[in-house]
């Protein structure tokens, strides 16, 4: 998995931004203004995502590349490795499953805007 590779498969999502709000190397993907997708440009190893707690539990125990979220809640955020000890379909369906988390919390309006 490389940086340009999964820049671009999170921004291929519909109503997804980036920006890096806490410093340089810190970039975040977003659905309507909400974080969906975490990852340090300069150091890539691993994306934060956020993940239905009982999905992270089985996953936690099953990979030892997903860990709880650095610096996040780590009942709903893990840190996926981007090294080679998660498999990449693996990391591509949890970048779904945290964008659409993240989309199921956002007003039916704003929803509708972003996928009518």
């Amino acid at each position: 998995m490389t940086l340009s590779y999964l820049r671009d498969f999170c921004l291929s999502k519909p109503g997804t931004s980036e920006d890096t709000p806490f410093d340089a190397n810190t970039l975040c993907f977003r659905v309507g203004g909400k974080i969906f997708a975490i990852t340090d440009m300069e150091v890539f190893e691993y994306i934060n995502l956020k993940c239905d707690p009982e999905r992270s539990a089985e996953l936690r125990e099953k990979f030892e590349g997903i860990t709880p979220g650095y610096h996040m809640n780590k009942k709903w955020w893990n840190s996926v490795s981007v090294l080679g000890n998660v498999p990449d379909q693996l990391i591509l369906d949890l970048v779904d499953h945290s964008y659409e988390l993240i989309f199921a919390s956002l007003p039916k309006k704003l929803q509708t805007e972003i996928r009518p």
